[in-house]
C-alpha cells in the first residue's frame, strides 16, 4: 500500500471507496479524447463478458492532457459494476509513470491480474481482455505480450531493432517487446514497482522494452496473446519517432550491460507459447516517406560523421558513408551492415567513454537509414512476404551474435 501515498486526492478517496478488486484494466493517456472513450467501453465490457465472476476496476492514467481526455473517461458508459478511478500520474511526463500509477493502484487494491491498453486503439474488442488476462487468471503465466497483425511500415523501431535484439540477445522469440498492450500477474506488477527506476527513460518511452526485458531475464512465465489487427494512430516514421527512438534504445542498451552474464551465455530464439487462436484481420497501411528518411541518414554524415568514425569499425565507417552519398533510386543499406552497427553502437553505449545520450543521438540517422533500406526491399512485398523479411533479419542478428560477443570483450580490454 505504500505507493498509494504518492497518489492524487480523488484517486486515494476512490480506492477507500472501492477498497479490493480482482482485475484492472488501465489505460495511459495524453490528449487522446477522439479515441479513449471507444477503449474505456470495450476494456469494461470485456471484463464483465469474459470475468463475470471478478470485481472489476477501470484507470485512466493520464499525463496533464489539455483537450479534455480525463472528461471523455469520466463520460464514458460503461457496464454496471465496473469501478473507475481517473488520475493524472505523478512523476516524469511519459507512458512509464502512468503505468507505475497503474501498478500502485493495482497493488494498492490487491488485484489477481493487471492489463494495460493503448488509449488511441481502434481496434480494441472486449476479447482482448480475455486474450490479456486470462493466461494470467488461469494460473499458467505471469507475463502476456501482445501479438499483432501489423502494417510492414507499423513499428518500425521494433523491426529494426527491438525483436531482433531481444530475441537474439536473451534467447526468446518475442515478437512484440513493446508492442503497449500487456498483461501482468500481481506479483511481477509488484516486482516493477519496487525497482529503482522510475527517474530514468523507463519513466517515458522505455518502459515497455524494460519490463519485457526484465521478466525474460528475471524468469517470470511469458507467453504471447493473439490480438489479430492493431489499429491505431500510426504516424510517419520520418516524421515522429526521433525521441521515442532515443528513449527505447537508451532502455535496451542500458539492460545490456545489466544482464550481460544472461546474454552471453543464451542461444536461440525459443518462440514464446501462444495464448488464443490466431486472428485473420488486415491492418490498416502505414504512409512512409521514403525520401525523408533518406535524406535524415545524408544529413547525419555530416552531423555525426566524425562521432560515427569513433564508434564504427573503418570498413564499416566506410560503407555507411557511402550509402550516404546514393541516389534516391539507387538506394540500398544491407541488413547485415545495420546489424553490425547496433552492434558497435550497443558496444560504444556500454563500453566507451562517449556520453551514452549522445551515442543514441548519433545512431538516430542510421535507423532511419536502415528503415529507408528496409522499405526499398519490401517495396513490392504484402505485408506477410515484408514479415518474413524482418525474421530474416533477425536471423541475422542471430547469426553475427558472435560479432558482438568479439567487439564487447575487445572493447572492455582496451
Amino acid at each position: 500500500m505504500a505507493y498509494k501515498t504518492a497518489l492524487g486526492e480523488e484517486a486515494h478517496h476512490r480506492l477507500d471507496e472501492i477498497g479490493q478488486a480482482d482485475i484492472l484494466v488501465g489505460i495511459p493517456s495524453y490528449n487522446n479524447a477522439k479515441t479513449i472513450g471507444h477503449v474505456v467501453r470495450t476494456a469494461a465490457e470485456g471484463m464483465v463478458k469474459y470475468f463475470p465472476d471478478l470485481k472489476p476496476v477501470l484507470i485512466n492514467s493520464d499525463g496533464g492532457s489539455t483537450d479534455g481526455t480525463m472528461e471523455v473517461v469520466r463520460q464514458a458508459p460503461i457496464p454496471k459494476g465496473v469501478e473507475k478511478i481517473i488520475t493524472e500520474y505523478i512523476g516524469p511526463s511519459g507512458k512509464g509513470s502512468a503505468f507505475r500509477t497503474i501498478f500502485g493502484i493495482a497493488q494498492a487494491l490487491g488485484v489477481q491480474v493487471c492489463v494495460v491498453v493503448d488509449s488511441d486503439l481502434r481496434s480494441i474488442e472486449p476479447w482482448w481482455i480475455e486474450r490479456l488476462a486470462g493466461p494470467i487468471i488461469e494460473g499458467e503465466y505471469d507475463f502476456v505480450a501482445p501479438f499483432y497483425n501489423r502494417h510492414k511500415y507499423d513499428g518500425t523501431i521494433t523491426n529494426n531493432i527491438c525483436y531482433p535484439m531481444t530475441r537474439t540477445l536473451y534467447g526468446l522469440d518475442v515478437r512484440q517487446p513493446i508492442g503497449g498492450d500487456f498483461g501482468f500477474s500481481t506479483e511481477l506488477a509488484e516486482s516493477y514497482l519496487a525497482k529503482d527506476v522510475w527517474d530514468t527513460d523507463v519513466a517515458r518511452f522505455g518502459v515497455d522494452i524494460w519490463m519485457t526485458t526484465t521478466a525474460i531475464n528475471e524468469g517470470w512465465r511469458i507467453c504471447q496473446a493473439h490480438l489479430g489487427a492493431k489499429i491505431h494512430d500510426v504516424k510517419d516514421p520520418a516524421t515522429t519517432l526521433g525521441p521515442m527512438f532515443m528513449q527505447v534504445v537508451g532502455t535496451l542498451f542500458w539492460l545490456m550491460g545489466l544482464y550481460e552474464d544472461n546474454w552471453r551465455k543464451a542461444k536461440g530464439g525459443r518462440p514464446a507459447p501462444f495464448y488464443g487462436e490466431p486472428v485473420e484481420a488486415e491492418p490498416e497501411p502505414v504512409q512512409v516517406t521514403l525520401e525523408a528518411m533518406i535524406d535524415k541518414m545524408r544529413a547525419g554524415i555530416g552531423e555525426f560523421g566524425d562521432l560515427w568514425q569513433v564508434i564504427l569499425t573503418p570498413d564499416n565507417f566506410l560503407r555507411v558513408e557511402k550509402i550516404a552519398t546514393l541516389d534516391y533510386e539507387d538506394y540500398a543499406f544491407p541488413a547485415e551492415l545495420w546489424v553490425k552497427v547496433v552492434f558497435e553502437f550497443a558496444v560504444a553505449y556500454n563500453k566507451s567513454d562517449l556520453v551514452p545520450e549522445e551515442v543514441i543521438r548519433a545512431m538516430t540517422p542510421l535507423y532511419y537509414g536502415r528503415t529507408a533500406g528496409l522499405v526499398v526491399e519490401t517495396w513490392e512485398m504484402n505485408n506477410a512476404q515484408a514479415e518474413e523479411a524482418i525474421k530474416a533479419q533477425a536471423r541475422i542478428f542471430e547469426g553475427l551474435k558472435p560479432y558482438l560477443v568479439e567487439r564487447w570483450a575487445l572493447v572492455g580490454a582496451s
